[in-house]
Order: structure tokens, then sequence, then C-alpha cells
């Protein structure tokens, strides 16, 4: 009897062991990788199991008939499945689990887009990367210049982008078209433009396939965001022998508003004592320049933003004149510029975002060029020596433009959104040619619509569409561009894009031609890139068609007439590495780029390389900075091949041909400049000092960017820069915030 017992009490302790069943199996990623770490339960037991570095998991539990399995892992979808457990069956069971979509691991779209921003300051160029790259002189263009696509023109101000030229690159602020971003045009001296890299937080240097809320830029657009509110208030100053300068920052109490306001002088008559310049400045450049802001924080944490800029400068230059040994050409500017811009960024309920941007901006030339004797004394010719008489006029030129934009986004999910607007543009340029008045009004208006495509996590597709409409020229068209992306490793993908741009002729040739239609031109890009917070790796191959293109119908030497004849092609390949890892506290990048370009427009008589394209252009761009002895050293070595140039003169036909052409000797400039931090490592120090010195083609390398011609052909000149060289030194000061911080992080 006691047998009996003691069997029964061993049966009933073992019974639970017989019925449980083993469940086992793997889960993976949709790709087919496994997935370490994952959990996978019984819902509402405590029955589970983790799964191994293979992805592999096994548990026993003894529930039984139908049960919920969930499948959990961060940064994944999870999952649920029912099954059916039966006493001692084992269960395999084997999970595919979607990736969660997310910013931080979301694939971004690249193809053509250079940007850097507070977030991405990794991705190329902030304000203190352009401040500090050496020749730059703190002017956003030339530090573009370092990166692939850009030419290296010093003739003329503008972004030459992979065969465009630079009328064909347009720049926006907050969201609406800067109309004239550089001061005004001097014959073969490239100008600055106008604003500071300190103004904007975001910078997005697009080379190609650019969004559709932007338009009216045939190769390229530089996209600036301002900033925000500042975070503490504050007085600036600069102090050196060309510029003085002043400005605050003040935050309201609440660090919900603030107002800014600041002026500099400029006037080189010092610097040119010291430094002498090739050209005869009868005037020397004087420049005045103020802005102004203010910044609203709203309730639902949008932002309202008011910047305003003004510039006034004159200047007046003598050179020979090519077609005389005896005779000067004078030419004198005054320039009056002013600027408004207004946005206002707001949430809105259910995942809406709105964006208004109004802007104007009113541009005035008053230009004098002269034929002069040995005196200075004007000289004026009759019908008998027409080239000579056409050198003398005076021209009273005005730009306004007046904006309004608006757009709106819709997030559809985590990643994915819709957005699309509107814009209107009013230009009126009136002017003066010697006693010819003349105006031109345009009534522009333009709609888009875009989507952000999320499928996952590795791959995204951007589609838009733009509208435009020009009543000047009477003519509309639509904008079809398609971007994608793919993840393709850790931190690596590609990206391609496709688009259609369109763009306006230039006022002076509507001056004569309104009946002319829009320039188009065609963007095929792929996109390689693999970026970690110290480094990142790109390669971009490209191709462009350029078709309706403006050319130049001539009737006698100086009168002509346009029509939309012109074509062209671009292709290349551009390379771009940055590395702040390798070597402590040194950062340095270098860019490559490769150009195939050929275009028949204006008086080109057929299909040539431009004049302002070369094949090869590289650029190494090194930076030191030393934390013991709080300084920092930059070097710029920049390198092109030769551009080509061209004398075109008229046949008895009427017809242009190539008189003379060649190309001019390769471009090398190799530019230093320093920074001294005296605060640097003082405890919360009251004053923020930086002693800055720059000199710009240190070897003295004789640049050559061109070649004029006289009328008769028989005289060719080269264009060169004013100087060999261009030094500057200065101080600048802040009171009430120390950056010192920024200056070491963005430096190591």
């Amino acid at each position: 009897m006691r047998l009996w017992i003691n069997l029964i009490i061993l049966l009933s302790c073992t019974s639970p062991l017989f019925a449980q069943v083993v469940i086992s199996g793997k889960v993976r990623d949709t790709k087919g990788h496994p997935i370490p770490g994952a959990s996978i339960t019984l819902k509402n037991t405590f029955d589970g199991a983790t799964t191994d570095s293979s992805g592999n998991y096994r548990f026993t539990t003894t529930e039984k008939d139908s049960q919920i399995v969930i499948v959990t892992s961060v940064g994944y979808r999870s999952t649920e499945q029912h099954l059916m457990i039966r006493p001692q069956v084992p269960i395999h069971l084997d999970f595919s689990i979607k990736e969660e979509q997310s910013e931080l691991k979301a694939v971004t779209i690249t193809a053509g887009s250079f940007e850097a921003s507070d977030t991405k300051r990794a991705a190329v160029l902030n304000s203190i990367d352009i401040a500090t790259t050496a020749g730059s002189n703190a002017d956003i263009t030339t530090a573009l210049k370092t990166l692939p696509g850009p030419q290296q023109v010093g003739e003329q101000e503008g972004l030459f982008v992979r065969g465009g030229a630079g009328y064909e690159t347009k720049q926006y602020i907050d969201g609406t078209l800067v109309n004239n971003p550089y001061f005004t045009s001097v014959p073969d001296i490239a100008q600055r433009g106008r604003f500071s890299p300190f103004l904007f937080k975001g910078t997005v240097f697009s080379t190609g396939g650019y969004s559709a809320l932007y338009g009216q830029a045939l190769s390229s657009v530089l996209l600036l965001e301002s900033l925000d509110l500042p975070q503490k208030s504050e007085i600036d100053a600069s102090i050196s022998p060309l510029v003085v300068g002043a400005g605050t920052q003040q935050v309201a109490k609440n660090k919900k508003s603030s107002w800014g306001a600041s002026y500099n002088y400029a006037n080189l008559s010092l610097y040119f004592d010291v430094v002498k310049q090739v050209p005869d400045y009868f005037i020397l450049p004087q420049f005045h320049s103020g802005d102004a802001n203010f910044r609203i924080k709203t309730k639902s944490g949008g932002m309202i933003k008011y910047y305003t800029t003004f510039a006034y400068n004159t200047l007046g230059l003598r050179r020979a004149d090519i077609d005389s040994p005896y005779l000067k050409n004078a030419f004198g500017l005054t320039n009056h510029n002013w600027y408004n811009n207004l946005s206002w960024k707001e949430y809105l309920r259910n995942g809406w975002k709105m964006f208004l941007g109004v802007s104007y901006s009113t541009n005035k030339d008053d230009i004098m060029q002269q034929v002069q004797d040995a005196n200075n004394q004007p000289r004026y010719f009759g019908d008998t020596a027409y080239w000579m008489k056409y050198k003398n006029f005076v021209l009273h030129n005005r730009q306004d433009l007046s904006q309004i934009k608006a757009v709106f986004e819709k997030k559809l999910g985590t990643l994915s959104a819709i957005r699309f607007g509107g814009e209107y543009w009013y230009a009126n340029n009136p002017g003066t040619y010697n006693d010819t008045i003349h105006s031109l009004i345009d009534n522009y208006y333009a709609s888009y619509a875009e989507s952000d495509i999320y499928i996952t996590n590795d791959l995204a597709a951007k589609l838009g569409a733009r509208f435009e409409y020009s009543s000047i020229i009477n003519k509309s068209d639509i904008a079809p561009r398609i971007s994608l992306a793919y993840k393709t490793g850790k931190n690596a993908q590609v990206s391609l894009a496709y688009g259609v741009f369109y763009q306006k002729p230039e006022n002076q040739q509507l001056t004569y031609a309104t009946g002319l239609g829009f320039t188009r031109a065609t963007h095929y890009i792929i996109n390689y890139q693999k970026m970690s917070n110290d480094r990142i790796f790109r390669v971009e191959a490209y191709y462009k068609t350029y078709s309706a293109l403006v050319k130049t119908v001539p009737y006698g030497y100086y009168y002509a007439s346009y029509n939309n004849g012109g074509s062209g092609y671009a292709r290349g390949v551009d390379i771009f590495w940055r590395d702040k890892k390798t070597f402590k506290d040194f950062d340095y990048w270098i860019s490559y780029s490769y150009l195939d370009t050929k275009r028949d427009y204006l008086n080109y008589p057929q299909q040539l390389m431009p004049n302002f394209a070369a094949t090869h252009t590289a650029s190494v761009v090194m930076k030191r900075f030393f934390t013991d002895i709080k300084s920092g050293v930059n070097v710029t070595y920049s390198f092109a091949t030769g551009r080509p140039y061209y004398n075109f003169l008229l046949n008895n036909n009427s017809k242009y041909y190539v008189a003379d052409q060649g190309k001019t000797k390769d471009f090398s400039s190799l530019n230093f400049s320093c920074e001294y931090i005296p605060s640097l490592g003082k405890k919360n120090p009251r004053t923020f000092i930086v002693l800055f010195a720059s000199m710009t083609n240190v070897l003295g390398y004789n640049l050559v960017y061109n070649y004029n011609y006289s009328f008769s052909g028989l005289v060719k000149q080269p264009v060169e820069p004013p100087a060999r060289r261009f030094y500057f030194i200065g101080c600048f000061l802040s009171w009430g915030v120390d950056r010192t911080q920024d200056a070491i992080n963005n430096n190591l």
C-alpha cells in the first residue's frame, strides 16, 4: 500500500514535465539578417525567451490550445501570431519583422545636394567652416568653390556649377529668392556676396536635381536658412584696416523673442596705399552696410522672423583702352541695395505645418563708362569710329522684386510627408541707357506639390512637380522632379535624381526680345555616400542636357536679336572626402571634379566648351587647431586646368566665326589663414576675442582667368586679378556670449 502511495505522488509531481512543449525558431529582419536580443513571449504569460547573437530562440511552456506569440525588438515593429499548442508536440516558428521608420536610421536623399546645419554638422560646411576656410575671407561663395561642382572663376561673381553659367545658380533665403546676392558687377573683377555666413544656421548647396519647391535655376540653388532665437544677448564689434563694424542681439527675458542690428563701414584707401592695384582707382571703393532683425517664437513652437539689410557703395577705376595705346577706359559705379525678408513657420493641428514667406528687394545701379585721354578728360567719337563711340554710355538701372510664398506640409506616419503650395513674384525693372528708356514688368506664378515616401528605413523616394508661368514671355511649363535613395549598409547609401528645370532669359536679353521662351535643362544624377560623425565620402556622376538656350542673332557689330536656338550638354564626376578622425585636432577635405561640357549659346558659332569651364578642378582644405596655444591654422590649395578662350568675329555674311582660340594657363592658388582666441581657458569670460589674419595666393602665382580682344582682334590682353595677393587682418570681439567652445568643437 505504501508503495502505491509513493508511486502516485511521484507521477503527480512529474506530470507537468511530460506536458511541456518546446517552442523554437529564428527572428530575422525583412532582408533575412538575424536580429539578436529580440523578445519572444506568449501573451499574458511569463513564458518566453530572447534571441541569441544568431537570432535563434528556444523556450518551453505548459500552456496549451490556442495562444498568441508576441515578438518585440527595439527599432522594429512588434508582431503577433496565433498558434495551437498540443501536448508534447514541439513547435518551430520563424519570424520576419519590419524595422521601425526613424529619423536617426532612415535613408536621406542626397543626390545633387550638400547640406550643413545645426543638426547635421558633419555634412559639409557650417558657418565656422566657411569663415575659417583659407582664402574665403568669410565669403560663402568662395568657400563653396572648395567643394566639387563649382568652377574657379575669378573675374566674375557667381557660382558656375557643372557647366552652367553664374546666372544659372540662384540663392534663396528662408524660402524666397534673393534677386541681387552679390555686389554689383565690376568689369573683370569678381564681387563678394552680400551676406555673412553667421546669419545662417543651415546651408543646402544643391549642384543639381533640387526640390520642386524652388525654380528658375538651370544648374543649381543655394538654400540659406537664417538663425532662430539667439541663446543670449550680446554686443559685437570688428576692427581691421579695411572694415569696422558693430552690432547687437538682444533676447527678451522670457526667451520668446529677440531683436538685433548691425552696421559696417569699409574703405579700401589705406589698403590700396599698401597693396598696389593694377587698375587706377579714381574713386576709392567705399561700402556702407547695415542690417536689422527680429524673431518671435509662437505659442505652438513656430517662428516669425524678419530680416532687412541695406548697402551703399561707390567706386571708380581706369584701365588702358585695348583699342588705343593713348586712351583709357573709365568705369564708375554707385549702388543702393535694400533687402527685406519676413517668414512665418507654424505647427498646425493634426500633423500639419505651414510656411509663409514675403520678401521685397530693390537694387539701383548708376553706372558710367567713358573713354578718356591721357589727362583723364572724356573723348567722344562719331560714326566713323563706332567701336569707340559705344564705349561711352551712362546707365541707370533699377531692379525691384516682390514675392509671396506659401507651403503647407502634412506628415504621413513617422517620416513620409506631402507638401504643396504656390508663389507669386512681381518684378519691375525700369532703366535708362543714355537717352533710351526701357522697362520690364513680369508677373511670375508658380505652384508645386511634392511628397516624401519612406517605404522602409532603407528605401525612400521624393516625387514632385512644379508649374510656372511668366507674363513677360507669356509662356508656362511643367517641371517634374524625382529622387530615390537606398541604404546599402551602415551609414552608406545610393541616391538617384532626375529633374527638368526652366529659367527665364536674362533681363538684358528680354529688353530686346520679349518673345523668348524658357531655357531648359534636364538633370540625371547618381550618387554614393558614406557618412559618419567625423568622416564623409561621396562620389557623384551626372549628365545634363540643355535646350532652348538663348542665341544671339547679329545685325551689325552693336545690334542683335535673340532666339531660343541654343543647346548643350554637361557630364562628369564629382568626388568629396572629409576626415576629422584620422589625425588628432586635424580636419581636412579633398574635392575633385571632372567636367566634359559644350554649349552653343549667345554668339558661339557651334557647340564649344564654354569659357568659364575647366576639365579638371580640385581643392585640398586643411585645418589644425592647437588647444594649448589657443590658435588655429588653415591652408587651402586649389587647382584647375586651363579654361578655353575665344575671339568671335563677324564674317561678311553677318555670322560669327572663331577668329582665335586657346586655353589659359592652369589655375593654382595656395591660401593661408590663422586665428587666435585669447579668452580660451578662462572661467566665464565676459569678452570673446578672435584675432584673424589671412593671405590669398601665398606663392604669388600669376593667375590668368581669360583674355580680352581688341575690336580688330590683333591685340589680346590677359584678364588678371587686380593684385597678386590679398591680405586681411582683423579683430572680432563679442560681449555677453562666449563662443570659445563652439570654435573648439568645430575644429576638433
